[in-house]
């Protein structure tokens, strides 16, 4: 990964998101670039009511995400230590994709 921003490569948002209450889901927070792309998306939809949830999140994520959008709560199992040079969390987990997907 070079530039760490994220790329919207399909969106499909139902009918009735301004009055649903909306749960952004990844596995990990790292840089918090990805959830923050999420929700602008979302609120540009209409979509007004959020909780982000993971399984792992880094400091700067969740300072990140918290920054840019104050009133979405932020739920996570573990808060790992930090980032490294590289924008993976430390001690991590390795990458989530290649956990789940089982690919190299």
């Amino acid at each position: 990964e070079e530039t760490y921003t994220p790329v919207d490569y399909y969106s499909n948002i139902p009918e009735g998101i301004a009055s649903a209450h909306v749960f952004v889901v990844d596995p990990m927070l790292a840089t918090g670039g990805s959830a923050t792309f999420a929700i602008n998306h979302l609120k540009e939809e209409g979509g007004q009511d959020f909780t982000f949830a993971c399984l792992v999140a880094a400091p700067e994520g969740v300072k990140k995400l918290r920054e840019e959008h104050p009133n979405v709560p932020v739920v996570t199992a573990v808060l790992d230590r930090e980032l490294d040079e590289n924008a993976f969390i430390r001690p991590g987990l390795g990458d989530a994709g290649d956990r789940i997907f089982g690919t190299r």
